[in-house]
């Protein structure tokens, strides 16, 4: 039976949610194509009517990780000024939410360990994802008028991520719940973000 384009790309979009949340969890060298398969509710012998290879589905996901971070991004920052949207951004990656769900949110906290092992190919689609989500992050810094957006971009971009990534392996909740206030904390300060929530 053939299925038309609108079926066999829903289909692929389930794949790519099921993989995703997986490579987040469990990192991408760890999860199996028949695993993923069965999770989407499809056979092991229909990846190949989507994927050549496990190496694309995982390119294909992260892809996908950071369209939703990029959403993400901007669903905070819509119909806010600026300094708000921004403030509210950081108020959602370092909650204990964004760290306790750990097959969702941003690509970058949950598999910059793994990417050195992966093809390079699949390393240049993640920087890419990484600078387009700085991107995005630098014009609203250049809207509140700092000199050098993309320096202070990367840089709060990075300390997003250690941030986040440093709560997700801190086995005290205390402790993890205060790297994550701590670096809000001073993230806003930083940024002259203190009254903009």
């Amino acid at each position: 039976m053939r299925y038309d384009a609108e079926h066999k790309q829903k289909t692929r979009s389930k794949v790519l949610e099921v993989a995703a949340k997986a490579i987040r969890e469990e990192g991408p060298d760890r999860i199996g194509v028949a695993s993923v398969m069965a999770e989407a509710g499809l056979t092991h012998g229909g990846f190949y009517a989507h994927f050549k290879s496990k190496d694309e589905l995982v390119a294909a996901a992260i892809e996908q990780m950071f369209e939703q971070s990029r959403a993400r991004l901007k669903h905070e920052m819509e119909g806010r000024e600026p300094a708000a949207g921004l403030s509210a951004y950081i108020d959602f990656y370092l909650s204990k939410k964004h760290r306790d769900t750990r097959g969702a949110g941003c690509p970058m906290a949950a598999l910059a360990s793994d990417l050195p092992r992966l093809p390079e190919e699949t390393r240049a689609l993640f920087a890419d994802g990484a600078r387009r989500l700085s991107d995005a992050m630098a014009e609203r810094l250049d809207a509140m008028g700092y000199a050098d957006p993309q320096a202070l971009a990367r840089s709060t971009v990075s300390e997003l991520v250690g941030a986040l990534s440093l709560a997700r392996i801190e086995p005290d909740a205390k402790r993890s719940d205060a790297i994550l206030a701590d670096s809000s904390h001073a993230l806003k300060a930083r940024l002259g973000l203190e009254s903009a929530s």
